[in-house]
């Protein structure tokens, strides 16, 4: 506590002071103007419908949802409440990590890079796996670092179950008992640990916490692991060559990091390696244990960026290493940059946040499905013997399934795969003669013709009869910012019917 007083009356830190403290609150203020995202729903569709595991994720998000929402009641403000208190341990366990290789100056310089970042923002704002996988990641390399340096046998029990419930939370965290080995491998003094049985009794208990996951796979002919594995192989771009790809993931993760940190990792990896090239057994043990945490991660999805699109949040559990060991070369100067450029964004998040001056043309919005759930919900009323589904991935029917109190259905009602929608266990032959309202979303608010086409071959064959009703049009202040064809279709029948020829009738 004396050295964060220190650290605040030094000059040019009061500024450094008042933009975190500025960050912090924005963060407390989106939670009740920030509107469900589809991620949300996802996942408390999850919690809604326990399992031992899911068929995207393992199910640590669901435990999540499902204790808070159990507590706290049903609410949208609940499950971002949810993942701004565990992202707020998560930032406890950083500082308390950073503690374990840093001195209290580069200790401050690492937490306020740390919370600077939009990623810690995302995490506080929108529910994913990466919630809960920040924090037991964190926890993780804190046992593992005690087991290690400070030589405290129970910490490797410890370890064990923090890397089992990492893996729980998301299959990224594999790379946690990766680096592990890779450490031990590679350093030599502390290389005689694997002759003990310490790090393997660790692997055993990670095996037994993550058991869940494994029966589920057992029991679901590995559908999550196939999904995750060969499913994306198969997705690849045949391996060629894709400079957007490449090019994508140095723009999302500077955002997520802010540039000033993000292009300072790269360039001291650079430095780094040119200093040691191939001489890694004389990188000092404390600064190898956190680089076999970053650097596998990071670069290998770097590479696998120029084959397949990498998605914006897969490379956040690196920044945890990442970040202490670049806070060793943060001067003041460049400290104080990431915070007020961390400052100002934040200050432009919220603005569109609570005013949506610039309409985002996705389903990866928090504005319109209160509102359409309330539109859906009429037309529901005035149709008997109805069902409600929808087929644009998972974000829609997820969305509507949350502020409702039946089952909206998804992709699968029209012979496509649905995600987890597929393992929930729907009896769709009990639906077969009923009608069914479609609701189809429009992001980029154009296109409705080419849309209804779309649609129409869609939904051939599982309907005798389809009818396009008038859209829903959800405006903010005047301006029409999301849209949503709807389609009266009657009596479902769950096979199709092959050949049939049908057309939607206005």
């Amino acid at each position: 506590m004396h050295a964060l007083k220190s650290f605040a009356t030094g000059r040019g830190n009061r500024v450094v002071i008042i933009s975190v403290i500025i960050i912090l609150l924005l963060r407390f203020v989106f939670i009740p103007f920030m509107g469900l995202m589809p991620q949300d729903a996802y996942y408390y569709f999850y919690a809604e419908h326990p399992a031992l595991s899911y068929y995207d994720h393992p199910p640590a998000i669901a435990w999540l949802l499902k204790l808070f929402t159990e507590l706290l009641g049903r609410k949208v403000f609940v499950l971002k409440l949810a993942d701004t208190f565990i992202t707020s341990i998560s930032v406890i366990a950083f500082y308390r990590l950073a503690r374990l290789f840093l001195s209290a100056h580069r200790v401050q310089n690492a937490f306020l890079l740390y919370v600077s970042t939009f990623m810690v923002t995302i995490l506080c704002l929108v529910s994913t796996p990466d919630t809960p996988l920040i924090l037991c990641w964190t926890c993780s390399l804190i046992t593992l670092y005690q087991a290690i340096f400070r030589q405290k046998k129970i910490y490797w029990i410890l370890a064990g179950i923090m890397m089992g419930l990492a893996f729980d939370s998301k299959y990224t965290a594999v790379f946690i008992p990766a680096g592990l080995i890779l450490f031990l491998v590679l350093n030599t003094h502390y290389r005689k640990l694997l002759l003990t049985i310490w790090p393997w009794l660790s692997m055993f208990i990670f095996a037994i916490t993550i058991l869940p996951v494994i029966i589920w796979n057992l029991q679901n002919d590995f559908a999550s692991f196939r999904f995750q594995s060969a499913g994306r192989v198969e997705s690849m771009s045949g391996y060629h060559i894709n400079i957007k790809g490449f090019l994508g993931v140095i723009g999302h993760q500077s955002a997520i990091l802010m540039p000033v940190l993000f292009f300072s990792l790269t360039w001291l990896i650079y430095k780094t390696f040119k200093k040691y090239r191939l001489r890694v057994l004389q990188i000092p043990s404390e600064k190898l244990f956190l680089l076999c945490f970053f650097v596998p991660l990071f670069m290998g999805f770097i590479c696998l960026s120029f084959v397949y699109w990498v998605k914006l949040n897969w490379m956040m559990p690196a920044y945890i290493s990442g970040i202490i060991w670049v806070s060793t070369y943060f001067t003041g100067k460049w400290l104080r940059r990431q915070l007020l450029f961390s400052g100002v964004i934040h200050i432009l998040l919220a603005v569109e946040v609570i005013f949506y001056p610039f309409p985002v043309k996705s389903d990866d919005t928090w504005v319109g499905w209160p509102q359409l759930a309330s539109k859906v919900q009429q037309l529901r009323s005035t149709a008997q013997n109805t069902f409600i589904f929808s087929a644009d991935d998972y974000k829609t029917p997820a969305a509507l399934s949350c502020y409702s109190h039946e089952m909206i259905y998804g992709a699968n009602i029209i012979g496509k795969p649905a995600l987890q929608f597929d393992f929930i266990g729907t009896n769709l032959q009990a639906l077969t003669g009923m009608d069914a309202l479609y609701i189809n979303s429009v992001p980029q608010l154009k296109n409705d013709l080419q849309q209804q086409k779309t649609d129409s071959a869609a939904l051939e064959g599982y309907f005798d009869d389809i009818t396009e009703l008038a859209p829903i049009l959800i405006t903010r202040h005047g301006q029409l910012v999301r849209e949503f064809l709807v389609y009266k279709c009657r009596n479902y029948n769950p096979g199709g019917r092959g050949n049939k020829e049908l057309g939607i009738r206005n």
